[in-house]
């Protein structure tokens, strides 16, 4: 199995992914949920690695072997959330139920008139925090996204609504590149929205428990974090099933501060904090995670705590030196 998750094809490919939004467009959502059950089935009998890696993951947080039922209702939540996707950017949120938990924790960090940072992952619905328009009409939500990734997917999307589109942060721009577009978008306010839980080959990581063994999570949104001095909070979207979701708000921090002699100890505890929630709500809702590879392999080539935080340390540096020249 290959260990690392960009080096994974999409799935179904251009053609079937258009003719999902096609259907789902022209025949409504109802019609367009009957696709699911062929879609589940491909995976299921095509794509082994994923299924395998399904296996994996749902045996650790379901505390038991996984049954291929299992593995079925995990593609199938999956592939649900990809087809409401459409719906959701799109501009159609009232089709869904959506109960919000956190949201007057939220309002109070937008309140204090600055911008703050969005961590989110991949076990849920990240779109589902469009709903975040209706609530807060006078807030601008800039999502970081590697657009080079899941082109297919990024294009057809981007169609669904341009404006969306206009405010993505692309992720696949150099480090310092990214930092400062963050940074200009928190200056004016906005929400800026990050998926923290996926490494990038060559980048540094940090290890921490999770489910029960050792998995590597990104640097990088720490030392971001400690760059701008935002507020930190976490959201997670949960597919309940049908048309239904639950959106979580966390509070992780009101600004987070990296002192470079402490800078090895507390990227390890943010880290922890970070999949100690993760972990939670993973165990909340278990068919949500869509990280289809082995999370819990070691990349040797980037396995040495020494080596991620020296790495940090110089992306944190080149990111503070161009924030510093920003705001200048």
């Amino acid at each position: 199995m290959s260990g690392h998750w960009k080096q994974r094809p999409e799935g179904g490919g251009w053609f079937a992914i258009w003719l999902i939004r096609t259907i789902a467009r022209r025949g409504g959502r109802t019609l367009a949920r009957l696709l699911l059950v062929p879609i589940t089935l491909y995976f299921l009998i095509v794509r082994g690695p994923e299924r395998s890696a399904s296996r994996d993951y749902l045996g650790r947080v379901l505390g038991r072997p996984a049954r291929l039922s299992d593995t079925a209702r995990h593609i199938h939540a999956f592939a649900s959330t990809i087809l409401d996707r459409v719906f959701m950017l799109g501009g159609q949120m009232e089709r869904f139920e959506i109960g919000i938990d956190g949201l007057a924790e939220l309002h109070a960090q937008i309140d204090r008139g600055q911008g703050l940072l969005l961590f989110g992952s991949h076990l849920g619905s990240f779109e589902v925090l469009r709903v975040l328009a209706r609530q807060r009409p006078d807030v601008t939500v800039r999502v970081v996204l590697d657009k080079a990734h899941n082109p297919a997917m990024t294009q057809l999307l981007d169609a669904l609504n341009p404006e969306i589109a206009r405010t993505v942060i692309d992720a696949g721009q150099d480090g310092p590149s990214i930092v400062l577009a963050i940074k200009q978008a928190t200056d004016a306010g906005a929400l800026v929205a990050l998926l923290v839980d996926r490494t990038h080959a060559g980048q540094p990581s940090q290890p921490a428990t999770f489910l029960g063994d050792t998995a590597r999570f990104p640097v990088a949104p720490w030392l971001i974090a400690s760059v701008l001095k935002v507020p930190v909070m976490l959201a997670f979207g949960l597919y309940r099933g049908g048309n239904r979701y639950d959106l979580a708000f966390e509070l992780f921090s009101e600004g987070i501060d990296i002192p470079r002699p402490q800078r090895s100890t507390m990227l390890a505890e943010l880290v922890q904090r970070y999949a100690n929630r993760l972990q939670h709500h993973a165990r909340n809702a278990p068919y949500n995670w869509f990280n289809f590879y082995d999370f819990w392999q070691a990349d040797e080539a980037n396995d040495p705590h020494r080596r991620a935080v020296d790495a940090g340390d110089r992306a944190a540096a080149r990111g503070a030196v161009a924030a510093r020249r920003t705001a200048g």
